[in-house]
């Protein structure tokens, strides 16, 4: 049974976005450590939008101090993007909580050959704050999944966050590609 709280980010994304997702669930590792409910929403390309999107629905909980939600953007349809975004979602239910500027380290690479095998929390810069909150009985922020390299995340830790969002932008770094090069 969906909760009224999936129901509403649901409704959020696909407010915010034009298009239905459709629901998948990662029927492997310790799920039942997840709401029963949890899932990701897949958002195929549409409009002016190329990219495929992948995006956590029931990872923000009642109660949570960091109620998130978090979605990823993809070139191509793969289901490990499921099985990344559930695993993230585990890590932050049951371990630590996440939030803007924190990093994750994926366990292998984004895709294969990818030097891009982490990720890091950001604002939803492509789709700003019609996306970023969601005000329900609980405020909800909806945050981005930015595939990153390790050296990326050394020079964040070292340099801060905005300097590595201005990497970013002094790059013009395409984060659909999953072979491109660090920006440091």
């Amino acid at each position: 049974m969906i909760s009224n709280n999936q129901l509403l980010i649901a409704a959020h994304y696909q407010h915010c976005w034009t298009v239905e997702g459709l629901s998948k669930q990662w029927k492997q590792g310790p799920i039942w450590q997840l709401p029963p409910d949890f899932n990701v929403l897949v958002f195929p390309p549409h409009g002016e939008r190329t990219a495929w999107t992948y995006a956590t629905c029931g990872m923000s909980q009642q109660g949570d101090a960091s109620a998130i939600e978090l979605h990823l953007f993809s070139q191509s349809e793969n289901d490990l993007h499921v099985e990344l975004l559930t695993a993230i979602a585990h890590y932050h239910l049951t371990g630590e909580y996440l939030d803007v500027g924190h990093t994750v380290n994926f366990g292998r690479p984004w895709f294969e050959n990818s030097k891009c095998d982490h990720g890091l929390i950001s604002l939803p810069y492509l789709d700003g704050p019609k996306l970023e909150w969601l005000n329900s009985k609980q405020k909800i922020r909806f945050l981005w999944l930015i595939p990153i390299t390790s050296a990326e995340v050394d020079f964040a830790k070292t340099q801060g966050l905005e300097a590595l969002e201005s990497k970013f932008e002094a790059a013009n770094f395409n984060y659909l590609d999953p072979k491109r090069a660090s920006v440091v």
